[in-house]
C-alpha cells in the first residue's frame, strides 16, 4: 500500500498537477461552449424570440434554403479566390525571405509579423477610409486628372476580396516560409547541373517539395475567410455576405440563436473535414497549431 502511494506521489501526482489545470481550462473554455452551441442548435424559439429547449431539426432543415445556398456559394467563391491570390502573392515573397542570406531577412520577416500587432478591425477601417470617395486614393486619382469625379471602390465583391487577402496573407506566408526554408539547396544545384531550366526546376523540384506549405497555408486562409464577417460588413457593405455574416446576423438582428448555432456547427464540421483531409494527405499538424 505504501509503495502504491509512493508511486502515485512520484509519478501520477506531478503529471496531474501539470496537466490538470490545462485540462480544466480546455474543458471550461472549449468543450463546454461547444456542447452549449451544439445543444442550442437543436432548440426552438417562441413567438417572442425566446429560446425554448424544445428539441427539433428545423434549424438544420432551414439551412438548405435557396437564399442560404447562394450565400454558401458566394462564401466559397470568395474564400477560393482569396486563397489563390494569397498563394500567388505569398509564395514569391516567402521564397525571397527564405533564400535571403543577409540581415534583410529579419526585416522582411518582421514585415509579415508586424500586422499582428494591430487589431485587424482597425486596419480594415483604414482601408475603408483609403478607398472611400473622399479618401486618399480618390484624391490622388483626381489630382493626377486620371478621373474627373470620385470613384466608389467600396461595397463590391472585389473590395471584400482585397480586405480578406490583406488580413489573411500572413497566414499564407508563414507556412510557406517554413517549407521553403527547409528546402535543400543541393537539390537545386543538382537540377541546374543536370541542365534543367529555372522554370522546370521550380515545377519539378521546388513546388513538389514545398507543397505541404502551400496546403497548410491554404487551409489557414480558407477556413478563417469563411467567418471573417467584419471584412465583408465594412468593405462589402452587405453586397458580398459570407457564412460568418449569416451567423452574426442570427445572433444579433435576427435574434435567432438556435439557427445561428446550427450554422456555427456546420462551419465547425467543414473545418474538421478540411483538417482531417490535410492530415490524410500527410500534412504536419504542428504547422496548423493543432
Amino acid at each position: 500500500m505504501n509503495k502504491t502511494k509512493h508511486e502515485f506521489r512520484a509519478n501520477t501526482l506531478p503529471a496531474l498537477l501539470m496537466v490538470g489545470p490545462v485540462t480544466l481550462i480546455m474543458i471550461l473554455l472549449i468543450a463546454v461552449p461547444l456542447i452549449y452551441v451544439a445543444v442550442m442548435s437543436f432548440c426552438s424559439i417562441d413567438e417572442y424570440y425566446n429560446v425554448t429547449f424544445k428539441l427539433t431539426l428545423d434549424n438544420y432543415i432551414r439551412l438548405v434554403n435557396t437564399d442560404y445556398l447562394k450565400i454558401y456559394a458566394q462564401s466559397l467563391g470568395i474564400a477560393v479566390v482569396t486563397t489563390i491570390l494569397c498563394i500567388l502573392i505569398g509564395y514569391p515573397f516567402s521564397y525571397w525571405i527564405a533564400r535571403t542570406k543577409s540581415k534583410k531577412k529579419k526585416i522582411l520577416y518582421m514585415l509579415v509579423i508586424i500586422p499582428f500587432w494591430t487589431n485587424s478591425l482597425i486596419r480594415i477601417y483604414g482601408w475603408r477610409t483609403f478607398l472611400g470617395t473622399s479618401g486618399w486614393l480618390n484624391s490622388v486619382l483626381m489630382g493626377l486628372h486620371i478621373v474627373k469625379e470620385p470613384v466608389d471602390f467600396l461595397y463590391q465583391t472585389g473590395t471584400t476580396v482585397l480586405g480578406m487577402v490583406y488580413c489573411l496573407i500572413p497566414f499564407m506566408i508563414l507556412p510557406l516560409y517554413t517549407a521553403i526554408e527547409k528546402l535543400d539547396s543541393s537539390l537545386l544545384e543538382a537540377s541546374s547541373d543536370l541542365g534543367a531550366k529555372p522554370v522546370s526546376t521550380f515545377f519539378e523540384v521546388i513546388l513538389p517539395l514545398t507543397s505541404s506549405g502551400i496546403f497548410s497555408g491554404s487551409l489557414m486562409v480558407f477556413i478563417p475567410c469563411m467567418g471573417y464577417f467584419f471584412v465583408s460588413d465594412i468593405l462589402g457593405g452587405g453586397n458580398s455576405d459570407m457564412i460568418g455574416n449569416l451567423i452574426e446576423r442570427q445572433f444579433q438582428s435576427g435574434n435567432n440563436w438556435p439557427l445561428g448555432a446550427a450554422l456555427s456547427i456546420i462551419l465547425i464540421i467543414v473545418t474538421l473535414i478540411l483538417v482531417k483531409l490535410y492530415q490524410k494527405l500527410g500534412g504536419d499538424m504542428d504547422s496548423l497549431g493543432v
